[in-house]
């Protein structure tokens, strides 16, 4: 990241201090891990370390903002152009992180946002370990107790964009629960634990190091308050536990690490000046890193280039022409336009399921004798809509595929930014080796369609087993798609040359959605634009 501001003299109360040494000098020193410490502190008694990365979406005064989802554009490669900024926050037990955290992502007001707690990555405990945890005899405040190489291993692959699984550590049983949780790549990504700056390779995938410091008695009283009345212990017990565990913890491993920070926020979540400055640089990076991507750059790029031979174009019949006829006539209605939209979409479906890797089967007729047919060679077929009006396409792909899965994409254009964003998202499990034929009704620029291709792929689903298909695209698109993503397979009806100065397909068919649908179309409609769902 760029270099901060800094400011010297010492760190008073109420104010922050910046250092521009964060990423340089303190790390040289450290070894993979702090040193180790002797065993004896005690389990800290939680239910489930998952209880920080939900809700899905944070509700703010503000607006929502969405936790899981995907950064809002890609370069001409089909690629993250940026990684995702990531901060890390770190302090003491009760020093105010998760606070610091959502007032940091409240005040940002940026779509996506992944919190991502230390408290997941606790080490599975062997039988021993288990008996000495039972016994309150386990140190969980030691580094050796987290997984730092799943750990940096997921975090690595988060700031690249692409979809982890997070383990969900139960605190009752000592152990990762069988489900884990799915969190996506975001813009910006908040990583805090009480051992956050304790890993050298986790401290490379900071791009900001943010120690919350927060005042040793103000720190017990909140353990009081919390254990006394959440977790039904004594007086007497909180504070043996404090002064034999926590506090040299603390002062061992935490503290140290306070060298290491670019930020150190003094007070907690109390401290709105530091907030609103750390806000203030988040956002300045981030302008720095976005990436816009110029449609009008693009559209004149592949001009007179040949089309891609990932293109497969449905036969131009009479009776395919004929239903081109009647669905781009203003003046059809729309029962008309359905019901051709329909025959067409089942004319689309047979030509993709053409492209499906087959093998040679030979079955025994009912006359006694063999027939050498064929038959899909794949474990299966998932269908995947871009809603809303690739949703019509899936009783087409439904009626032919016995027993498909369905999942559905609804990506829409900011109207601030211009750019697409991902708003809901619903895959099957374990899509990862299926065929997917991801389905839209009309592809003009090619975003909306890039975007749920790269989704596709950070669910790790291979680039030669996804099938586009389209009643109609332009000639920009296809080649946007086929040049980000050349494996990818594009089916379509039909390919329109033009894309006016409003990206809509000339000349075209118009709002596939509205039409189909009945709704009216706002004046500066586009062809990729969706509506939202309901939750």
């Amino acid at each position: 990241m760029n270099s901060l501001p800094c400011y010297s003299g010492a760190r008073i109360s109420g104010c922050w201090t910046l250092r521009s040494d964060g990423s340089g000098s303190g790390e040289g020193s450290l070894d993979r891990l702090l040193p180790s410490v002797s065993t004896g502190l005690s389990p800290r008694k939680r239910t489930t370390s998952q209880c920080k990365s939900e809700p899905p979406l944070l509700r703010t005064s503000k607006r929502t903002i969405y936790t899981a989802g995907r950064p809002p554009w890609y370069n001409e490669h089909g690629a993250q152009s940026k990684d995702a900024f990531v901060i890390g926050l770190c302090g003491g037990s009760a020093s105010g992180k998760t606070t610091v955290a959502r007032k940091i992502i409240e005040d940002l007001d940026v779509p996506w946002v992944v919190l991502l707690s230390m408290d997941s990555f606790y080490k599975v405990l062997s039988p021993e370990q288990q008996t000495r945890a039972a016994s309150n005899d386990y140190n969980f405040d030691h580094p050796d107790a987290f997984d730092f190489d799943l750990l940096t291993h997921t975090l690595h692959k988060l700031k690249q964009g692409k979809s982890v699984k997070i383990p969900v550590y139960d605190f009752t049983t000592h152990g990762r629960q069988k489900e884990w949780k799915t969190v996506y790549g975001a813009s910006v990504i908040i990583f805090e634990g009480i051992m956050a700056f304790a890993d050298k390779k986790l401290l490379q995938l900071l791009d900001m190091k943010i120690f919350v410091d927060t005042d040793s008695d103000i720190r017990l009283v909140r353990r009081l308050r919390r254990d006394i009345t959440e977790r039904g212990r004594d007086i007497e017990g909180v504070i043996k536990q404090y002064n034999k565990f926590v506090k040299p913890a603390f002062e061992q491993y935490i503290e140290p690490t306070m060298r290491l920070a670019d930020i150190v926020v003094p007070r907690g979540g109390g401290n709105m000046v530091a907030i609103d400055l750390i806000v203030q640089h988040v956002h300045s990076q981030l302008e720095e890193r976005k990436l816009r991507w110029d449609m009008a750059a693009l559209a004149s790029a592949h001009q007179a280039q040949p089309l891609p031979q990932t293109l497969s174009v449905l036969e131009s019949t009479p009776q395919v022409r004929g239903m081109h006829t009647i669905i781009r006539n203003k003046e059809t209605s729309r029962d008309e336009f359905i019901f051709y939209s329909k025959r067409l979409m089942r004319l689309l479906i047979e030509r993709a399921l053409s492209f499906l890797p087959s093998q040679v089967r030979v079955v025994q007729t009912p006359q006694g004798e063999d027939y050498e047919g064929r038959t899909f060679h794949g474990k299966m077929i998932t269908g995947v809509s871009i809603l809303r009006a690739g949703e019509t396409m899936e009783p087409a792909l439904r009626a032919v595929c016995k027993d498909v899965r369905i999942g559905k994409i609804l990506i829409q254009t900011n109207q601030d930014t211009g750019e697409p964003e991902l708003h809901y998202l619903r895959l099957p499990k374990d899509i990862s080796e299926d065929h997917v034929i991801l389905m839209d009704c009309t592809v003009s620029t090619g975003a909306a369609a890039m975007m749920a291709v790269r989704v596709l792929l950070d669910h790790d689903v291979q680039e030669d087993k996804i099938l586009l298909v389209s009643l109609l695209m332009a000639e920009m698109g296809v080649h946007s798609v086929a040049y980000a993503f050349p494996q990818v397979k594009i089916i379509t009806t039909a390919v329109d040359k033009k894309v006016n100065d409003l990206f809509h397909i000339i000349p075209g068919i118009g709002n596939f959605g509205d039409r189909y649908f009945g709704t009216d179309a706002p004046p500066d409609w586009s062809d990729e634009e969706m509506d939202e769902p309901s939750y």
